[in-house]
């Protein structure tokens, strides 16, 4: 007869290697200078776990006691939670077992558009397309419009939040993203190309949606105390941020002062100068209090470059363990962004200037030359679709399309970047408590977090083990980069990326 042991009398150390083979990313880190990191763990959307791999990690769970404990951090290390009904009655659950939530590090908050009050008559809408949606479900979409009426009159989605920042007591990452199932994406399509005359019967906003978010997180925040340290919203409306304006009260400061990772990008380009001059003194203030952060990325739309000074939102705060740092689509002088680099030269380890457009009488070979001169930490600089403004707005008084970078065999470093690997936090994993494989949260090209990813590991090492300079066709100075002042072209700008991390150790002066 077989001496074959039985299933529980297997080591925890083997089943943890088991189950490290189901879910192979609960403990992979990416650390918050790499480029990697507000790509990964931050403006991508939390990815739904594959059948397979969620029933194999729950069917493990349900063998017995030992296996069920064993398997909690890998379905409750990371939780996203949609605005509905269902969404917040699962979440009132899990809150309500501590075992559970001691684990939870992550928190992904799923909102979708919300329905304009008077202008929420799907099931007529649906009668009067001519079949154009029919494949629609009338009931589903009044489930939902009732779900938004009933949680927001209830105050149903504060009181849960509330639980959960209480019972979060490891969180570390809170992110709002913007949600959209196929149903919802149908019906948006159907009312953008039908105008104003669906919109009178249907109306969806994202406004009020990301400001109610904004605002029942923060108030979940402050009430729980919350232990987290790191906030993403990648599809944020400045609207939304107004809210600071008149809520930078000490209980939110000493927020800011927890945090070491901001990410934050605007995605609504009407009145923006406007609306961030007024958001000038409130960045102020939150900047200043939060003496701890470590990566920053402040971003807008990349058709709509902001025109305002970086210092009307950074104000020359300087952040002493700052190791990584980008901005998106933003008018600029060259100036402007050396200051802001000079003042964290012996900290920072990436820096991304994405979609950034110089101003006439501004030469990037000048931002170049001083950031490979006197950067003394840089790891890697990203510098997807710079360009100069007068090119830009040529291309656009065209009717052009911004080009994005050519899709051929050379990958973008934006892609292959990393802003984050000296601290160790959690990649993007499969979020067990994803609610549905078929939800989507707006990743695709400038109009998405995958669009706005600050991919903040370095495309070149910050040193070389030999000469770069003279002894190769790597250009020897700033007058050798091409740089013409009108445009800049891809070529161009992979060799600027290189040349700037590139310092020969050998004739470059220390």
């Amino acid at each position: 007869m077989s001496n074959t042991a039985s299933l529980h009398e297997l080591s925890n150390e083997l089943l943890k290697d088991i189950l490290e083979y189901i879910d192979s990313d609960l403990e992979k880190c990416v650390s918050i200078d790499r480029r990697a990191y507000l790509s990964v763990e931050s403006f991508r959307p939390p990815s739904p776990p594959l059948p397979s791999q969620a029933q194999d990690i729950g069917s493990f769970r349900l063998v017995c006691r030992k296996f069920g404990e064993l398997g909690i951090p890998h379905q409750f290390t990371r939780i996203a939670t949609r605005f509905s009904r269902t969404g917040f009655q699962r979440l009132d659950r899990i809150c309500s077992n501590g075992h559970l939530t001691k684990h939870t590090r992550k928190f992904s908050y799923l909102i979708p558009y919300f329905y304009v009050q008077g202008r929420d008559r799907v099931r007529e809408l649906l009668l009067d397309a001519n079949g154009d949606l029919h494949p629609l479900d009338a009931a589903s979409f009044k489930r939902k419009v009732d779900d938004q009426r009933d949680i927001i009159r209830s105050g149903e989605d504060i009181r849960v939040l509330k639980k959960a920042m209480v019972a979060f007591t490891s969180l570390q990452h809170v992110q709002i993203l913007r949600l959209q199932d196929e149903a919802d994406r149908t019906l948006l399509d159907y009312l953008n190309e039908n105008g104003d005359s669906a919109s009178q019967v249907v109306e969806l906003r994202w406004t009020p949606a990301c400001i109610h978010a904004t605002k029942t997180i923060g108030e979940a925040l402050v009430h729980g105390r919350s232990p987290f340290s790191r906030f993403s919203g990648p599809m944020m409306n400045p609207q939304s941020a107004l809210m600071i304006k008149d809520r930078t009260s000490p209980t939110v400061l000493s927020l800011a002062e927890r945090l070491t990772c901001l990410e934050l990008h605007f995605d609504d380009g009407i009145n923006l100068n406007d609306k961030m001059r007024e958001l000038s003194p409130s960045f102020k203030r939150v900047f200043s209090a939060a003496s701890n952060m470590q990566a920053v990325h402040i971003g807008f739309p990349s058709r709509v470059p902001l025109d305002l000074r970086l210092e009307e939102i950074f104000h020359d705060v300087y952040w002493e363990k700052l190791r990584a740092f980008g901005i998106q689509a933003w008018r600029l002088e060259a100036e402007e962004v050396i200051s802001l680099a000079r003042r964290h030269r012996k900290t920072l380890r990436g820096l991304r200037l994405r979609d950034v457009q110089l101003k006439e009488g501004s030469m990037w070979k000048d931002v170049l030359t001083m950031l490979r001169e006197e950067m003394e930490q840089l790891d890697w600089v990203s510098l997807r679709r710079v360009d100069y403004s007068v090119h830009f707005d040529e291309m656009w008084a065209n009717s052009m399309e911004v080009p994005d970078d050519p899709p051929d065999g050379s990958s973008d470093s934006d892609d292959e970047d990393d802003f984050a690997a000296h601290l160790g936090v959690d990649s993007v994993g499969e979020d067990s408590d994803y609610e549905n494989s078929d939800i989507r949260s707006d990743a695709d090209t400038d109009h998405g977090p995958e669009g706005y990813e600050l991919a903040l590991s370095p495309d070149t090492p910050a040193t070389l083990p030999f000469c770069t300079c003279s002894r190769s066709s790597f250009p020897a100075n700033a007058d050798d980069l091409g740089d013409n002042g009108r445009f800049v072209l891809y070529p161009q700008r992979k060799v600027w990326e290189k040349w700037v991390v590139g310092r020969c150790p050998e004739h470059s002066a220390p």
